[in-house]
Parts: C-alpha cells; structure tokens; sequence
C-alpha cells in the first residue's frame, strides 16, 4: 500500500511541474511535434472577424495570369551575325546584336521595291512584258518567267513578293515613270524619308551586294511596310497562282513559316546571295506581343528559321507562357512539309539501294548462267 501512495504522489507532483494552458491554440503549441503547414490567409480574410468571416462567392482558386518574367538577351543565342527584335508598337528594342552594321540585304530589297510601286499608284492591270534587260546576267539566277512573259502589274508584284521573282521586280522598275534610273532613285529618296540613313539601293531586285542596310534600319522599312496592304497579302501568302501570258501559274512562298498555323505573322520577306548570307524580316504576334524581327547573314539553310525559333520560344518564356530552361536551344519544330520532304529523301535512298542490289544480283545470275 506504502508503494501505491509514494506513486500516486509522484504523479501528482509532475502533474503540478506542467504549464497551465489557457486555450486550444496554446495547448497545440505546447506539443512536441507540429502539423503540417498550412497556406497563408489573404490580407482580407485575416482581417475580419473572427466569429463573422466575410462571406465568399465560391471556394474555387480564381484563375491565376502566366508569371511575367523580365526579357534577358543574355538567355537568346542567336546564330545570325546582325539580330534586332522590336516592339512594334512602342519601337523599345528588346534585343540587338550587330544593329548598325552596315551589311548586304539581297532580297529584302523588294519590300522597298513594292512600296515605291504601290506609292506611284499606277494601274495595276496594266500588262507589263519581261525583257532581255529583266534577265540575271551577274548570278546567272533562275526565273520561271520567260523573256517575253507578260502579266499585270500586280501579278507581277505578287511574284516578286510571295516567290521573290528577281525578273518580276526587275519589270516593275522599268515600267516606272522615267524607268529604272528614275525608280532606284525613288528607293533611296524614301529611304531617306523613313530615316534610313545605313541604307543603300543600286536595284530592285537585291541581286548586288551594293543594297545595302543595318538591322535598324530594316525594322524601320518593315514598319512602314506592314502598312501596305498588298504587301502584307502578299508577303503572308504561303502559296497563289499568278497569270502568265496566259497560263496560271503556282508559285510558292520563300518562307516557309507563313504556311505554319503556330505562327501569325503579319508581313515577311527572305533573302539570299552569297554576300548577304540567309536573310529574313518579319512582322509577327508572339506571346501576344506584336514585334519586328530582323536577321541578317545567317550560316546555314536553316539558320535565320532556328532563330526565329528561339525568338518565338524566348518571347513566350518572358510572358510565362513556356519552360524557360531550353530557351537557348529552342529550334522551330518540323513542319509537315519538312517531314513529308525527309520521308521522300528516304523513300530514294531505299529505292536507290533496291535498285543497286538488284543490279548485283542480275550481274551474278548472268555469271554464273551457261553461256
């Protein structure tokens, strides 16, 4: 009995050593291990009554906006050697690289060739006909217009914006008022007049190295060029059918991202000679954003679509609208031209080594067949 009561006062005894716990808040606190965290309380909620919280309309989270991330030109690489994305509505540049070099434009030439066209209001169904001085004689390029093929004038401007036709541009310039003299000297006036002052026209067509003009300079003619309406038609048809002498004839954009239905671009132009490199300026709504993009002497078939690409993909990072971590690296997914074109190569490839095999085995039967 002694033993039971030196216990019973034992426990007594440690049961007075216990904080005096005054509330559930308290008595939570006072243990040793803690429940799991719970989610902050808006501002709002916490500061009403505790006994008469502020009604709500609904329990459901509300819909959150994609995190805005700040635009770093440190996370885009481009491969072009002269890079320029602008905001087109307020002009801010968002990224740049080699904007004031002074560099060759081949044929990103013909959106000046247009406007000075389209500015002359002359008649567009007058029948303009290709002739010998219309012909490459410096690259020896090739036209699917014959000397001698007429079409209207704006078949002829069609051409030379969706298929960058060298000769369509070339007639365009000689059927101006005071012909070509008179038309390459109205290039350079409304280059000037834009604010131009790196660029430089000797032709309409971009085939000399001596078109000259800077990244800077380009956004600008795109800016002002985004505001014809043909030239937007025009430069954003993947593919149309234009009349010559007669026959309809399809022609095929140069860019190949106005037929992808991922991108909205709003006007566009390529260009290529061996000086300039792959060129490409486009108007286009990314991320929501409308911007400018110019690249200049990109390496490669498929350099100046990669950077665009990454353009795309860095613009979409910034508006939260995409993984940030591959943004460096983003290459413009394959269209299904391009995979239905690899598909081809590799059907010949098969074919080919068919054919050889075959070929080898007909050479051993006739070896070993008697003569």
């Amino acid at each position: 009995m002694s033993a039971v009561l030196g216990a019973g006062t034992l426990l007594a005894t440690a049961l007075l050593a216990l904080p005096v716990v005054s509330s559930a808040a308290d008595a939570r606190s006072s243990m040793t291990f803690s429940a799991p965290a719970q989610a902050e309380v808006p501002a709002a909620v916490s500061a009403a009554p505790a006994l008469a919280p502020a009604p709500g309309p609904s329990l459901a989270p509300a819909p959150v906006a994609p995190a805005q991330f700040p635009l770093s030109a440190s996370s885009l690489l481009l491969k072009s050697n002269a890079a320029l994305v602008l905001d087109q509505s307020s002009g801010q540049t968002l990224y740049g690289k080699n904007v004031n070099a002074v560099l060759p434009i081949a044929s990103i030439t013909k959106l000046m060739t247009a406007m000075v066209v389209l500015d002359a209001k002359l008649d567009p169904n007058e029948l303009l006909t290709v002739a010998n001085e219309d012909v490459d004689t410096l690259r020896g390029s090739s036209s699917r217009l014959r000397v001698g093929a007429v079409a209207t004038r704006e078949d002829m401007l069609r051409l030379a914006l969706i298929a960058s036709e060298n000769r369509a541009a070339s007639a365009l310039s000689r059927y101006y008022p005071g012909g070509r003299p008179a038309f390459i000297a109205a290039m350079n006036i409304k280059a000037l007049s834009l604010g131009m002052r790196g660029t430089h026209y000797d032709d309409p067509t971009g085939l000399t190295s001596t078109n000259v003009s800077t990244a800077e300079d380009l956004a600008t003619l795109v800016r002002a060029a985004h505001q014809y309406e043909k030239i937007r038609e025009f430069t954003t048809t993947a593919s149309d059918v234009a009349t010559v002498s007669g026959r309809r004839i399809q022609f095929h954009n140069t860019n190949r991202l106005v037929a992808s239905p991922g991108w909205d671009i709003g006007l566009s132009k390529t260009g290529y000679i061996s000086e300039a490199g792959k060129c490409l300026v486009m108007q286009a709504t990314l991320a929501g954003r409308a911007v400018v993009i110019v690249l200049l002497d990109s390496l490669g078939s498929y350099t100046r679509l990669a950077d665009a690409g990454r353009i795309r993909h860095w613009l979409e990072v910034a508006a939260g609208y995409a993984n940030p971590i591959s943004v460096a690296h983003a290459e413009p997914r394959p269209t299904h031209a391009t995979r239905v074109s690899a598909a081809r190569v590799s059907v010949r490839k098969t074919a080919s080594h068919s054919r050889t095999r075959r070929h080898h085995i007909t050479v051993a039967a006739r070896a070993h067949s008697p003569a």
